[in-house]
């Protein structure tokens, strides 16, 4: 098994990389492997809403999102960590995911997918929310913890005074780890669960 994180910090060392090797350090426990695809410090612009990943089966910017892909593809697991910015995730990471979710085509039903977000102090909850939403709308189950999955820190190391933030990757971590192993062990016995033809209904007609 393997979990695919992404670092939507542009330092690779910071407070929200602390969030992410306190959980690696738990699914290496948990028996389970890790790739950390650093995000927040690439140039990656947004999506131009041309549809030729339909066509061409990638996106047509041949950056960071398409060298990704295949890892997305093979991963059981995706956590998403992200600072705070005005009470939201870093503009890059945004671009980075709106292209990456769009442009691949795969079937991403019951991949476990997880978010983090790492701030001085507010704006927590707010970006939580906008990154599980790329889970919800794919069909990923969303990992939690024991609280909202968050940590606390503005310095570059000051995450690691942060105890219960700490706790709560490892929880995180665990709990995400569960999920993968209960769900590969259900597709074992009962596959994926069936799926209708999509009903699209736009309201301009």
């Amino acid at each position: 098994m393997k979990v695919l994180m992404i670092n939507g910090s542009p330092h690779a060392k910071g407070n929200t990389y602390t969030a992410l090797h306190e959980m690696e350090k738990i699914f290496a426990e948990e028996g389970i492997g890790t790739e950390i695809v650093h995000v927040g410090n690439k140039d990656i612009r947004g999506c131009i809403a041309c549809q030729s990943c339909h066509e061409k089966g990638k996106c047509v910017f041949e950056d960071l999102v398409n060298e990704t892909a295949s890892k997305f593809e093979e991963c059981d697991g995706l956590v998403v960590a992200s600072p705070v910015y005005y009470a939201s995730a870093n503009g890059t990471l945004i671009s980075f995911l709106d292209r990456l979710f769009y442009s691949t085509r795969f079937d991403k039903t019951m991949k476990v997918g997880a978010s983090v977000a790492a701030a001085r102090r507010g704006g927590l909850s707010a970006t939580y929310d906008e990154l599980n939403k790329y889970f919800g709308i794919t069909g990923m189950p969303i990992a939690s913890g024991q609280y909202w999955n968050s940590i606390h820190g503005r310095e570059q190391g000051e995450a690691q005074q942060d105890a219960e933030g700490l706790q709560t990757m490892r929880t995180l971590a665990r709990n995400m780890a569960f999920l993968m192993k209960s769900i590969a062990l259900g597709k074992e016995q009962y596959g994926l669960p069936e799926k209708e033809e999509p009903c699209r209904t736009n309201f301009i007609r």
